[in-house]
């Protein structure tokens, strides 16, 4: 048999200084892809949340390696720099202080090894007022406007039902990783990437805050609907809910039909869409009457025959369950040693023609240690003194 075609990213060596969500997000992009991940952890690492060997860690962190290192020793310091000298790529999400007193800093490391690229997450930015102030993603929620236009009007500001503003920043900041590395192909030269959890959440934002930048218009709650079009939101049916968009022109009037109710296709306040989404109270209360009639998957099963985008409004479980879901193959099936078989959700984006992108578990702590340290050149006797020192 032949051998498989190496990963994309493969050859690609990334050092994660990182902790929490955002950063390892980030860093999860380059190890699916084929990137060597050596994850520098504390000699006692602190537990993660519901645990090490929890839902949210191994989902976290497959396909990476762990060296346990004592960075507040300057011996352990020396060691990280003897990996940055080789490294392609470094991660971290630190307060900017914490990096410069542990020797980690964009100055230190790019005299070290210039052609590095390094990325860094933060929860407000790497200077201005905020800079060492502690983030998470509910703070840049509410602080990015988030929390203003989600949740029904007049109920109040409400959270976002998952870490939308981790998961966006360790998005971003792997595309920034990436372009970075394409750049350095044609100067040789890395550079400092960094993004923030307040400047993904304000991305996030999108059409919302561009209404603000663009219009000075401050976008209200709207609950389950589109903020500016409709018919486009959640609706009751006869035993649960369904989401529907029919908006605009062919859509409104094929929804029209399929609800038995022609004649709202030609009632003068829903005659355009302006005119649908300044009476959107009325047209929702004629909408919900005509389709408390019959089931969701009635209702789904009609409206797409006729080109209608519409679809359940399922908890997790169903999600799962789901026919569609289940083709995709998105929940992933690997070996844990200690756990046994679980399931782990693979790489939202497909590459055609690239293997499946789960090859190892989420590491022990320090698991790899040893193994790295050969890797990046270090001797039996030096490992030993370092093992001796409580340096690894």
């Amino acid at each position: 048999m032949a051998p498989a075609d190496p990963l994309p990213l493969a050859g690609l060596v990334v050092i994660d200084l990182t902790i929490a969500r955002a950063g390892p997000t980030a860093v999860r992009q380059l190890a699916d892809w084929g990137a060597d991940v050596v994850c520098v952890e504390p000699r006692s690492p602190e537990d993660t949340s519901a645990g090490r060997h929890g839902p949210d860690y191994l989902n976290l962190n497959r396909n990476k390696r762990s060296l346990s290192l004592d960075l507040k020793q300057e011996a352990g310091r020396a060691i990280l720099h003897r990996l940055i000298a080789k490294a392609d790529v470094l991660v971290e999400n630190m307060r900017p202080n914490v990096k410069r007193k542990l020797g980690f800093d964009w100055d230190t490391v790019s005299a070290i090894n210039p052609r590095l690229v390094m990325g860094s997450i933060s929860g407000f930015g790497q200077d201005g007022p905020y800079a060492e102030r502690g983030g998470v993603d509910q703070i840049a929620q509410g602080l990015g406007g988030m929390m203003s236009v989600t949740g029904l009007p007049g109920q109040g500001p409400v959270r976002a039902g998952v870490a939308i503003s981790d998961v966006t920043a360790g998005l971003q900041l792997a595309v920034g990783l990436l372009v970075a590395l394409h750049e350095r192909e044609r100067t040789g030269r890395g550079r400092y990437v960094h993004t923030s959890l307040l400047e993904s959440m304000i991305a996030m934002m999108d059409f919302q805050a561009a209404r603000y930048t663009v219009a000075k218009e401050v976008p209200p709650q709207a609950g389950n609907h589109h903020p500016t079009m409709g018919p486009m939101g959640m609706y009751q049916t006869a035993d649960g809910y369904m989401n529907l968009a029919a908006p605009w022109g062919r859509l409104w009037e094929a929804l029209c039909d399929v609800i038995e109710r022609p004649e709202l296709a030609t009632d003068p306040r829903f005659a355009a869409p302006a005119d649908r989404a300044t009476n959107r109270e009325a047209l929702n209360e004629e909408l919900a009457g005509a389709l408390a009639r019959r089931t969701t998957a009635d209702w789904v099963e009609t409206m797409n025959a006729v080109g209608i985008p519409s679809g359940p409004v399922n908890d997790v479980e169903q999600t799962f369950a789901d026919p569609q879901v289940r083709h995709l193959g998105i929940a992933t099936p690997i070996a844990h040693p200690r756990v046994g078989e679980i399931e782990i959700l693979r790489n939202a984006t497909q590459l055609e023609g690239v293997p499946g992108d789960i090859r190892r578990p989420a590491p022990e702590p320090g698991e790899h240690t040893e193994e790295v340290l050969r890797q990046f050149g270090l001797e039996d006797d030096e490992i030993a003194r370092l093992r001796a020192d409580e340096v690894i």
